[in-house]
């Protein structure tokens, strides 16, 4: 069981634009008035330099072209609607907003399938039609070698659908509430919490409840990982939301964008440096427009490869 991967699927994106759908239960999306195909060329450059970025480190990236039709403003998230993991299996999941549903492309797993493993599927889809939604590694972050799934709870992040998703995995759940400034549900895990092998990036004082705080920072203390605290002014700019990846030769990166580089202390970077490699990644338009950042780009492979 690995911790971190070197396998990483991007959606390179087709009709990205500002989603009115999400920016109800999204605080971090900043609306205003954009030429959306100025914006579209924008975050195709953002993006096609991220997978140049990654790839230059040696770290493998499965680029997946979005299709035209359906338009899908937020297809370059990925992460929300489908999880790989070590055992092969699949999982994909039910979607707050609808539109966002339309990201869901069989064609993308019979693509994959071709070179990885997939020897399970499970599907919490249809759980939309309950109005209960759990929007994959944006909702959980999986420390996958204990076996723990964290999660705050929100409109995004459904309690059942939590409970019966550890269930079917054999997870320990850890859920909790994280509000931002005005006290409401932020609305992803992972824009306040990123796991590494040896750490964790958290916003504690997102965190009100001090039973639930006390029970995460124990869990993480058992399974060694160093806690980064950063602020409500660093969460607002990406730096919760970082994904830790490996490279073929078992190198590792702290991948997170350049906003959320430039808002850490020098002490947090010195840090987290210590510990891995730090990748800031320039993607200003899509950050501030989808309001997600680098790790809602990339959706983890742990399948194992094809001989």
């Amino acid at each position: 069981m690995r911790h971190i991967t070197d396998r990483i699927m991007m959606i390179r994106p087709a009709s990205f634009q500002f989603n009115e759908e999400t920016a109800s239960s999204n605080a971090f999306q900043t609306a205003g008035n954009y030429d959306n195909e100025v914006i579209k060329a924008k975050a195709i450059e953002e993006f096609d330099s991220m997978v140049a970025s990654l790839r230059s480190k040696g770290i493998t990236i499965e680029v997946i072209q979005d299709t035209a039709e359906p338009r899908k403003p937020d297809a370059i998230f990925p992460n929300n609607w489908i999880s790989f993991h070590n055992d092969g299996t699949v999982v994909t999941y039910p979607m707050y907003a609808e539109n966002r549903r339309l990201e869901r492309r069989e064609d993308i797993i019979d693509t994959l399938s071709e070179k990885y493993k997939i020897n399970k599927r499970y599907t919490f889809d249809y759980y939309e039609e309950e109005g209960r939604f759990l929007e994959g590694t944006g909702s959980m972050l999986f420390d996958r070698v204990d076996n723990i799934v964290y999660a705050c709870l929100s409109p995004r992040t459904d309690v059942v659908l939590l409970e019966k998703y550890s269930v079917l995995m054999g997870a320990r759940k850890i859920a909790f509430r994280s509000v931002d400034r005005e006290g409401k549900d932020i609305y992803h895990t992972n824009v306040m919490m990123a796991l590494g092998v040896n750490f964790c990036v958290l916003c504690l004082e997102s965190i009100k409840n001090k039973v639930e705080k006390k029970e995460i920072l124990q869990s993480l203390e058992d399974t060694g990982k160093l806690v980064v605290d950063i602020s409500y002014d660093q969460m607002e700019d990406f730096a919760g939301n970082m994904l830790q990846v490996a490279n073929a030769d078992g190198k590792t990166f702290l991948v997170l964008s350049q906003t959320a580089y430039d808002s850490l202390t020098t002490e947090q970077v010195n840090v987290l440096s210590g510990l891995t490699n730090v990748l800031p990644i320039p993607i200003k338009t899509i950050e501030t427009l989808g309001g997600g950042s680098v790790r809602c780009m990339m959706a983890e492979i742990f399948l194992p490869v094809k001989q």
